[in-house]
């Protein structure tokens, strides 16, 4: 049984070995940035030998280049929340302004993402303000309760649904909804402190 581990591995580990450099310019032609594109090819090559490595060796090239797509599509689902929380810091309201109850709402952020495509090239004065943005973000995430910073974060910066949530957070899917909901309203009010 020792013999087969250590047998698939150097296997694995010789496989990986033939595809990184191949692997590593698909994903800087996708992203743009080659220390992200490493950082996808290594959490790539990771999710292969953790999921993958008692499939066949045969079967390991389509695999892996379907774990590194969907670790490339991840990537920019995640920029496009981001990028859409920064918009939206930008366009908060006052607090008691009729429309304050919407400004950073569930259906807001999902119009948002709906709305939100590939990556788009900017200027120097809007990455500065992207990152002021996501600085004052992840100020007032750090203020939220434990629960609430969680169950935002899986949902709205990792993407996860209601479902899988509630699953790593070992709780019902409507304290999931709770701990989102209140975390958006929280945040709205903390972000609008943070901008003044």
């Amino acid at each position: 049984m020792s013999d087969d581990r250590s047998r698939i591995r150097q296997e694995l580990d010789a496989f990986l070995a033939a595809v990184e450099q191949r692997a590593f310019k698909t994903a800087v032609y996708a992203v743009r940035d080659e220390q992200l594109a490493l950082d996808i090819v290594q959490d790539s090559m990771m999710k292969l030998a953790q999921h993958y490595s008692q499939s066949p060796s045969a079967e390991w090239p389509l695999l892996f280049q379907r774990v590194l797509q969907n670790t490339i599509r991840d990537h920019f689902r995640r920029a496009r929340v981001r990028n859409l929380w920064v918009s939206l810091v930008g366009n908060l309201r006052a607090p008691g302004d009729p429309d304050d109850d919407e400004a950073l709402s569930e259906g807001a952020l999902l119009d948002g993402l709906a709305a939100q495509s590939g990556h788009v090239a900017e200027s120097a004065e809007s990455t500065v303000n992207r990152q002021q943005s996501l600085d004052l973000i992840e100020r007032a995430l750090e203020k939220l309760p434990l629960r609430q910073r969680e169950a935002f974060l899986l949902r709205y910066w990792e993407g996860l649904d209601v479902q899988e949530t509630a699953l790593v957070m070992g709780c019902s899917e409507g304290s999931v909804k709770t701990h989102c909901s209140r975390a958006v309203h929280s945040l709205s009010v903390l972000l609008q402190a943070l901008k003044r």
